[in-house]
């Protein structure tokens, strides 16, 4: 076919025009003669040269199966596709003519594109995927060339080289990849079956370029940028705001952890709540009707960070002939290109986001005074939900604890409502932040802000605020003392509602804030997985007083044996779930002389490692395990188990696992007869596992760390707290916050000393070596910590059910 001696393609289509060409078809416009001269777009597939007859006609067969299975779909996001007819050989796709431009050619005359316009175009683009995913057709090639704008649609088009989720025809040994290797996911790169996951990536690679003006992943030549995708983390965004978390939960490596298309809408409609309505203005509009320029309620912090020297931007990929080819001109352009901002410079994260949970959940105990919700209140997301390995168990909600598996996680609410930066005011001349007056805040002194995440509402605030008043008592101190002389620290507190996406999205923030040098928290190891990472990215240290998940500092596979620190940001002033199981065979062991032990756990991370730990110590100790189990968590019936438990002559039961579950099973273990304590970690340190479960008399738990009450240095602590008048209590964590938080403050004591007396330009850079360095004696007793980041001072607490309240056993070191 050419434009000089048109043809007419099965006897009614008359091509007009040539509008676009690829590597992989070339589009016309034409007429349908048959229709009354409609308007049509037809796509010539153009196969490789060199191909043999064979892999040609196999070609020509699959084009053709899967450009027919997509003329089922009906979406006014996915391009109609009329017709599919063979010509000289080769598939001809006849769609409809789309009058509008692509998402390119968009992001080419106007540079970046704004959040909102972003987040519209990505959820039009979701709905348009899910009905495809239903008709078990991926898409495989979504890039910003096959998205097609016009005043009132967003449409997803080159359909005709989707992939049936269960085709099993391949391409043989011609080695052709389908696809554009920008926009891949690794394991479409590496040649795996096409899954619905594969569209998710992608779709996030494009919202990325379309927000920050460029791919995620950029390299010179394909073979590089294969070895970018596989091995290194995307570009940290930063532009993209509250679309951050959005965009690192489609971009996660493996496809197993990689967020849904379902809870990807729901975060994408939480970033949308965040601006003002924009009812008049559609969401695909095209340039020159952009209204003003759009703001959330508050702006955004990450377009004010210092920009950075950017690196030459490497060559845009060439466009496809999927999107412009079936898209007549929509006119002049308007709206003037917008340069993009250099982004922040970063650091290559070893611990990406491939290996983390994308929806962990918290994990926290709300102790005897914390607002619990009732365990019986169902949060469902769909028929169940994952456990921490994976598993499926039913969605059931657990109480927020310590540990508690919220199953089905919920979502971010990414508004700027759910962000709040927290200052303190003690009177109407009382400065904020930690600032008071005489306390060196002169307009001479640097202001240096310690970032505080933790959950501040919610289910958990009672302790969440309690870390965030504690680390504001330390920085008071320390301005009150001149402890740093010519500093001034500030507190900015950010409430991560207990959930990992809003922790990851408080994390963008804190990272876009060029005085903030470290982060205190997060409370939960499930916001940490989320929030570690990005902090880590940014060179910008993180110190947690409460996560206890040994992954984050001892690699994915410390329980095999084989440690290596993900994060050389990360530290932590409180013992880990390595710990508790050890800790509590020895004193079962060795105070309590129990002998035999029936060992249970729920399979959760935190109840597994629990139960690995304490089998090991217990039987080097030379008890004996008279009888193992796993039980569903959201099992209530244990008639059988207690009569197994009963039979093994054990006289203590070990619970690896969280309160929901532990205490009926000590109800129905008692009432069996099994009269023996049963015994736990601190997922069983719950009120409610006392007031739902009237046998809890004599029933053991562990809790990491101890009461500040017991020694003098605490106890000076809660003086001091009380005297400050804030109207919360510290909590149990409040003193490993106000250490955590003194960490800080002494690295950035180091780093100025390093340097004159003055505060350098890369103090946050330098401030990870400093923390790994810091030794002082805290309230909470010798804070200093080993190569992985963890604290040397790891002590942990035994508590015994006594009158229907926890009182404390005996507290000591984790190991002897």
């Amino acid at each position: 076919m050419t434009e000089q001696n048109p043809e007419l393609i099965a006897g009614r289509y008359q091509l007009v025009e040539r509008i676009g060409q690829g590597g992989m078809g070339r589009v016309w416009r034409g007429i349908d003669q048959q229709l009354f001269g409609r308007d049509v777009a037809v796509k010539e597939i153009l196969f490789p040269p060199g191909m043999e007859d064979g892999d040609r006609a196999a070609l020509l067969r699959r084009f053709t199966g899967e450009a027919r299975a997509a003329v089922t779909l009906s979406h006014p996001g996915i391009i109609t596709i009329h017709d599919v007819v063979e010509h000289r050989g080769a598939p001809v796709i006849v769609m409809e003519l789309i009058r509008g431009q692509s998402l390119a050619a968009a992001i080419r005359s106007e540079g970046r594109l704004p959040v909102q316009r972003v987040a519209e175009i990505g959820a039009a683009m979701l709905g348009a995927l899910a009905e495809a995913h239903r008709a078990r057709i991926v898409h495989r090639d979504i890039k910003p060339d096959n998205v097609l704008l016009t005043k009132d649609r967003v449409v997803l088009t080159d359909f005709g080289i989707a992939h049936l989720a269960d085709a099993t025809t391949k391409l043989s040994h011609s080695g052709i990849v389908i696809g554009t290797p920008h926009y891949m996911p690794p394991e479409q790169l590496e040649g795996k079956r096409p899954t619905p996951a594969n569209d998710l990536w992608a779709l996030g690679a494009t919202l990325y370029h379309a927000v920050e003006g460029h791919p995620p992943f950029e390299a010179e030549g394909l073979h590089a940028l294969a070895v970018a995708v596989f091995t290194r983390p995307h570009r940290q965004p930063v532009h993209a705001g509250p679309l951050a978390p959005v965009l690192d939960a489609l971009l996660t490596k493996d496809p197993a952890q990689r967020v849904g298309a379902a809870e990807a809408a729901e975060m994408l409609a939480s970033v949308l709540r965040s601006f003002p309505p924009r009812a008049d203005v559609p969401a695909g509009h095209g340039p020159g009707q952009e209204p003003a320029p759009e703001s959330a309620p508050t702006p955004d912090p990450r377009a004010t960070s210092a920009p950075a020297p950017a690196p030459a931007p490497a060559p845009a990929p060439a466009p496809d002939a999927a999107a412009e080819h079936l898209s007549a001109p929509a006119g002049p352009e308007q709206a003037p290109p917008t340069t993009p901002s250099p982004r922040t410079a970063t650091i290559v994260d070893s611990g990406s986001a491939a290996g983390t949970q994308p929806r962990p959940v918290p994990d926290r105990p709300t102790g005897a005074t914390g607002a619990v919700p009732p365990a019986e209140d169902p949060v469902t997301l769909g028929a169940a939900a994952e456990t921490e390995h994976g598993q499926r168990t039913s969605a059931r909600r657990r109480g927020f604890t310590r540990r508690s598996a919220i199953l089905g996680a919920a979502l971010a609410t990414l508004t700027t409502g759910s962000v709040l930066t927290w200052t303190l005011t003690h009177g109407d001349d009382a400065p904020r932040g930690g600032r008071t007056p005489g306390s060196g805040s002169e307009a001479s002194s640097v202001t240096v802000v310690i970032g505080v995440d933790a959950p501040l509402s919610g289910g958990l605030s009672s302790m969440g605020v309690g870390i965030r008043n504690s680390a504001d008592l330390a920085a008071r101190t320390a301005n009150e003392t001149r402890h740093v002389p010519g500093v001034n620290f500030e507190i900015k507190a950010l409430d991560d509602e207990a959930d990992p996406a809003t922790g990851e999205s408080n994390a963008a923030r804190f990272v876009s804030d060029e005085k903030v040098l470290g982060v205190v928290g997060p409370l939960n190891s499930g916001v940490a997985r989320t929030l570690v990472a990005p902090l880590a990215r940014a060179e910008l240290v993180n110190v947690s007083p409460g996560n206890t998940d040994p992954v984050l500092t001892l690699g994915p596979d410390w329980a095999a044996g084989s440690k290596s620190r993900p994060y050389s940001t990360y530290f932590r002033t409180t013992a880990t779930d390595v710990d508790q199981g050890p800790f509590a065979a020895r004193y079962l062991h060795g105070e309590a002389k129990k002998t035999k032990l029936y060992v249970i756990d729920d399979a959760s991370a935190h109840g597994t490692a629990l139960t690995r730990g304490f089998t090991a110590e217990f039987t080097k100790l030379g008890g004996t395990i008279v009888g193992t189990e796993r039980v569903d968590p959201a099992e209530r019936a244990f008639a059988g188990l207690a009569e197994r438990a009963r039979s093994s002559g054990a006289d203590a039961i070990y619970f690896g696992g969280y309160y929901d579950t532990a205490a009926p099973l000590s109800q129905q273990l008692k009432q069996a007869g099994v009269n023996v304590p049963l015994m736990g970690g601190d997922g069983i340190f719950d009120q409610q596992y006392l007031t739902t479960n009237p046998k809890a008399e004599g029933d053991l738990a562990t809790n990491i760390g101890v009461p500040a009450e017991e020694s003098a240095a605490g106890q000076d602590f809660l003086a001091r707290y009380g005297k400050a008048g804030y109207p919360e209590a510290a909590g149990w964590y409040g003193p490993y916050a106000y250490d955590a938080t003194w960490t800080l403050i002494e690295a950035v004591k180091a780093v100025v000393a390093a340097n004159g007396g003055t505060l350098p330009s890369n103090a946050r850079a330098k401030l990870p070596q400093a923390v790994a360095r810091v030794a002082f004696d805290g309230v909470t007793g010798r804070v200093a910590f080993d190569g992985n980041g963890d604290t040397v001072n790891r002590r942990l607490t035994v508590y015994r059910v006594n009158d229907g309240s926890w009182a404390t056993v005996t507290s000591g070191p984790a190991t002897r």
